[in-house]
């Protein structure tokens, strides 16, 4: 059975002390559940290093919100992998929808940082997601199948177990809205044919395809239902310890 996967995305929130707190009362509630899902926590760059110390001691895993695709170089302002894999990152989210349209990150971009995410032994979690006006279109599977393409193009198959994908509709983030039961499954159903098409059944049922997208306490439960969905990728939620210690514990066999 696949371990389900919870990962707290805090975005740009907080400062040392904020982050420090955050994550002690993360970890002190956490130790107390009785869960079956990983976790991890991505905080900004700036609150790794300190995170990552208090983490040490519990079973919480490490993630960095982004990285670069080179190694070092004349790149003002980014941070490379292996200097997240020195901090002692394990997961880094690659992809986000907030980069693809906000920082307009561009598909072969994406495609660059997985790879350099791989090279470095750190677990890429790629995001991917249609917008709003994409899925009126009927275009959400077409979307999918040409994200997966672009970052995936020159994945060797023994390492597609190597990574997470998470779909998360953009029209569902931070906006209250909801993607239902039905449209999540749908989705999750279509990024697990793609990988069983192009890595081999064994393959393409390793993977974990988790959930992004306005993720609560109060639809938690029911995301964690969905046979298609193996974890959750939480924003604002996780930056409240006991929101999100709900949302793992949705994991829990005496929830469901």
């Amino acid at each position: 059975m696949t371990i389900p996967l919870v990962v707290g995305n805090w975005k740009m929130n907080g400062g040392l002390a904020a982050c420090a707190d955050l994550a002690h009362a993360t970890a002190d509630l956490l130790s107390r559940q009785n869960s079956r899902a990983m976790v991890a926590l991505a905080p900004p760059f700036t609150a790794l290093g300190s995170v990552k110390n208090i983490l040490i001691a519990s079973d919480i895993k490490l993630a960095a919100q982004n990285c670069h695709w080179e190694e070092s170089g004349a790149f003002t302002g980014e941070i490379s992998a292996p200097m997240l894999r020195d901090i002692g990152c394990h997961f880094v989210i690659v992809g986000h929808s907030e980069r693809r349209h906000q920082l307009y990150e561009s598909d072969d971009m994406i495609a660059r940082k997985l790879m350099a995410a791989l090279k470095h032994d750190l677990r890429p979690i790629l995001c991917i997601g249609e917008t709003l006006s994409q899925r009126h279109r009927n275009e959400t599977l077409k979307v999918i199948g040409a994200q997966l393409d672009a970052a995936l193009k020159g994945l060797a198959k023994g390492a597609i177990d190597k990574l997470e994908i998470a779909y998360e509709p953009v029209w569902a983030i931070g906006t209250g809205q909801n993607a239902t039961a039905e449209q999540i499954d749908q989705v999750h159903n279509s990024i697990r044919e793609y990988l069983k098409n192009n890595f081999g059944s064994s393959a393409g049922e390793s993977v974990r395809v988790l959930y992004g997208g306005s993720v609560k306490p109060d639809n938690a439960s029911m995301l964690a239902r969905i046979a298609t969905v193996n974890g959750l990728l939480v924003g604002g939620a996780s930056l409240n310890a006991e929101s999100f210690v709900k949302i793992v514990a949705s994991f829990s066999p005496t929830v469901n």
